[in-house]
């Protein structure tokens, strides 16, 4: 057995206690032992410490460890007819010790504790400043909850937040092998005898016991590195720490980016980390820059994502206007010990003129080892493409013209005016012809202008003049300082009228963004709203939404003439018509494109969630018919048969009355199987919405008389109420089921129905004087396979009073219940008035 302990570096809270945790892979590794070992080690020291629970499950060795610590008293608590005990909180806080042992942290309070869970009573104790040493299994964190489930097949109830281990002072791992732990269990240190061979079948098997204790060790290590990078960043340590292997690899968005996210999983997957997990971390990063300018799209930074996390990796974006810079930042940060990133595809000049990537990662890595990989993209480097100039095609061809002339009219205008100047203001004066042509034309007709300036100075102002060569070095110097500096100042210029024109587009496309996402959030799911917001920002005569096999699903404006169509997903279409679709900008087109992907997978989901809705109420309905009728169907069927037989019976002579009363028991049954066939059938005819009232006038009066006919029901209803639209049959039905619903839990009480009038609706009250409906539960009273307590659970389909609200519903009225008066329940008919313009529509749940 052995241990690894951790401790926590923040600022220690010193009016609190300090808590100290043993962690376990499996039950039987030792950690009670360990607790008590503890708590006698320090009492021995002459701390004061008590044992608030310990659970030894008969371990003679366990019990023996408690030695002379004090034990506090458990609480005692009553739960039916069992009698448990639990951490008595109040009576540790009373004793005031300075370090209380508590074992099996994650356990659940008996019902009626103060705290539901043990480890909030550990929290209490802890806010009162008492030091506590308790003990978890890996399984019962709750971040490991689905893993370990996984593993053992067992779903652990008990669990405590990582959050609250991880607080603690020290956390110590008591680690036993697979091997000796089945040992263990065998000798029957762990489980009595009869329990032993069970639990080396099922959650002791030996693969079962190497999982969780590999989680163990993972879950620990990685709170040393948070420990570490705790300490690291508070003591501003930047320097590497190779305590692990820990791999950045840079991507760009290109094609090479997947190339070089597989070696780096493969260079991870051949380190091993202290901890034991085989392989070492690696993050792939990528770099988004700061002006917002040739940004990798989105989908394809999400492609990026997946394909790490596929890996076995992470994937992070940071923003940074030198690359460089940012990987080693975040490689530091994350005491990384590698840089993986792809050779560079620039040409050898212009890696001369100016430094890559790569070679500034290597110049500045440190003690970062850095890996160059070369990739298919580096090897099958191309020429760059020229790429035409931000400033126009007409600008540019009016920068090569003043390239060309405008030498030559500056060197007439210097001969004619010869005796005001000398060299040096020649110079500068063809210096500002250059940057004069660069702003005009561009980088090129300034190259232009740099030479044609340059050849031109020296032959007309550089002695000797009207020669191509020249008399002194210093002079040679100047000229050829004069073209370099002309192209440098070219370069500059050509390359901020570049950015400058890139940000504006960028700019206006950022505001036209802004636009179609706020007119598109207000589309919502309307697709001619999008149709429509589509026509109107991109300047198109129309806009279709299709299928692939060319179904309209939507359409707006005019659909003829010049057409554009771009996919939406596998299965759909959009379709821009008129002159200038073709001239939609494609950063735009995407957006819509998005919106309208987003909208119908909406409205795929939102159907197949009424599909699934339906199925999933329709299997509910199914599953608790099957529960519910087979009581309703067995009774009677049962009475009846047996009533039968009995009258078939030919060795027993009945006497008349006996006879009656068979006859009598057989009818009753009948009418019970009648009724449940009704009330089954009107169910699926209100589910499937069959249910079609014909309103017409109803004498409210009549109808109440047939409903109550053959139960003691006291009838109050005037002579002069008025008529009430609804359906006759249907009504009868109601109130019948609302009577004889009344009559079951009356509990000896009169029966009364008695009906009211207001201006727009008649109000029909059944009233009862039973033990009433408290309102929480009074909603579940109108639900299908309610019965409410009225009947043991699982009997009878209870199907009476939500067949009365259907009903209800269905003929523009409602069904709802109140208290009555001096205790019962009263449930109450609300219909329209005849003559009235106002229906009252839907239940009312409250």
């Amino acid at each position: 057995m052995h241990t690894v302990q951790t401790r926590g570096d923040a600022t220690p809270d010193h009016g609190r206690g300090c808590l100290r945790v043993y962690l376990g892979a499996a039950p039987g590794v030792g950690k009670t032992y360990r607790m008590l070992d503890e708590g006698c080690r320090r009492a021995a020291r002459g701390t004061d410490v008590v044992v608030g629970v310990v659970e030894t499950h008969g371990r003679a060795l366990t019990q023996e460890r408690i030695g002379g610590l004090e034990v506090v008293p458990r609480r005692t608590v009553q739960h039916g007819a069992t009698t448990l005990t639990e951490l008595d909180v109040d009576a540790v806080l009373a004793r005031a010790p300075q370090v209380c042992l508590v074992d099996e942290l994650a356990h659940t309070n008996a019902p009626g504790s103060g705290h539901v869970k043990r480890w909030q009573d550990v929290d209490q104790l802890l806010a009162a400043g008492i030091d506590v040493v308790t003990t978890v299994n890996v399984q019962h964190l709750e971040s490991l909850n689905d893993v370990t489930e996984a593993i053992t097949g067992v779903r652990q109830r008990e669990t405590v937040p990582d959050a609250f281990v991880r607080s603690a002072e020290a956390i110590e791992l008591v680690d036993m092998s697979p091997s000796a732990l089945r040992r263990r269990l065998a000798h029957g240190n762990v489980y009595p005898a009869e329990r032993v061979d069970a639990a080396l079948s099922q959650f002791f098997r030996e693969g079962n016991l190497a999982a969780l204790r590999e989680l163990a060790l993972l879950w620990l290590a990685e709170r040393v590195d948070e420990g570490l990078e705790r300490y690291r960043a508070r003591h501003e340590i930047e320097a590497t720490w190779a305590t692990r292997e820990r791999i950045v690899v840079g991507v760009t968005g290109g094609p090479e980016s997947e190339p070089l996210m597989r070696r780096a999983a493969r260079i991870a997957s051949r380190g091993s980390g202290p901890s034991g997990d085989g392989g070492a971390p690696w993050t792939a990063l990528y770099v988004s820059r700061g002006d917002g300018l040739r940004q990798t799209g989105p989908d394809r930074l999400e492609e990026l994502r997946t394909t790490a996390q596929e890996l076995g990796g992470s994937f992070h974006t940071v923003v940074g206007d030198d690359a460089a810079a940012a990987i080693l930042d975040f490689a530091r940060a994350r005491n990384a010990t590698q840089v993986l990133i792809g050779a560079s595809r620039r040409g050898r000049l212009s890696t001369l003129l100016r430094p890559g990537i790569g070679e500034t990662i290597v110049s500045e890595s440190g003690d970062i080892d850095v890996h160059i990989v070369t990739h298919d993209e580096a090897r099958r480097r191309q020429a760059r493409v020229r790429e035409e100039s931000a400033l126009g095609r007409r600008r540019t061809w009016a920068g090569f013209a003043v390239a060309l002339l405008g030498p030559f009219v500056l060197a007439g205008l210097l001969l004619a005016t010869r005796d005001l100047h000398g060299l040096p203001t020649e110079a500068m004066l063809f210096m500002v012809l250059v940057i004069g042509t660069a702003l005009v034309g561009g980088l090129r007709p300034a190259v232009v202008a740099a030479f044609v300036s340059g050849g031109v100075l020296n032959y007309f102002f550089t002695p000797p003049v009207q020669t191509l060569r020249i008399a002194t070095g210093e002079n040679a110097v100047a000229v050829v300082l004069f073209v370099a500096v002309g192209m440098s100042v070219a370069l500059v210029v050509d390359r901020a009228a570049r950015l400058a024109g890139l940000a504006g587009r960028a700019r206006a496309e950022a505001d036209s963004l802004s636009v179609l996402a706020h007119q598109l959030v207000h589309a919502g799911n309307d697709l001619r709203r999008l149709l429509r917001t589509t026509v109107d920002l991109f300047g198109v005569d129309g806009a279709q939404l299709c299928t692939t096999d060319g179904r309209v699903l939507g359409e707006h404006g005019v659909t003829s003439g010049p057409e554009r169509t771009v996919p939406v997903g596998d299965e759909h279409v959009l379709v821009l018509w008129g002159s200038a679709a073709e001239a939609v900008e494609e950063p735009l087109l995407a957006a819509v494109v998005a919106h309208a992907t987003v909208l119908l997978e909406r409205r795929a989901a939102v159907a197949l969630k009424a599909e699934r809705r339906v199925l999933a109420e329709t299997a509910r309905t199914r599953t608790a018919l099957l529960a519910a009728v087979s009581h309703d169907l067995r009774t009677p069927l049962a009475a009846v048969k047996a009533a039968v037989s009995s009258l078939r019976d030919p060795g027993v002579d009945w006497s008349d009355q006996d006879r009656a009363d068979l006859l009598e028991t057989i009818e009753d049954g009948a009418d019970r199987l009648d009724a449940l066939v009704v009330d089954l059938l009107d169910m699926s005819r209100l589910q499937t919405g069959a249910v079609v009232a014909r309103a017409e006038p109803v004498d409210v009066l009549s109808v109440a008389q047939r409903a109550a006919a053959g139960t003691p029901t006291v009838l109050e209803v005037p002579d002069d109420l008025p008529e009430a639209r609804a359906d006759t049959a249907l009504l009868e039905r109601v109130l019948a089921n609302v009577v004889e619903n009344a009559h079951k839990h009356a509990a000896g009480s009169t029966v009364r129905v008695d009906a009211t009038a207001t201006r727009e609706h008649v109000v029909v009250r059944v009233v009862d004087g039973g033990p009433g409906v408290p309102e929480h539960r009074r909603a579940q009273m109108f639900e299908p396979f309610q019965r409410l307590g009225d009947v043991p659970r699982g009997a009878g389909v209870g199907l009476g009073l939500a067949v009365a609200r259907g009903l209800t519903e269905a003929m523009g009225g409602r069904l709802t219940a109140e208290d009555t008066p001096g205790g019962g329940l009263t449930l109450v008919v609300e219909l329209p008035r005849e003559g009235s313009m106002t229906l009252t529509t839907g239940g009312d749940d409250a």
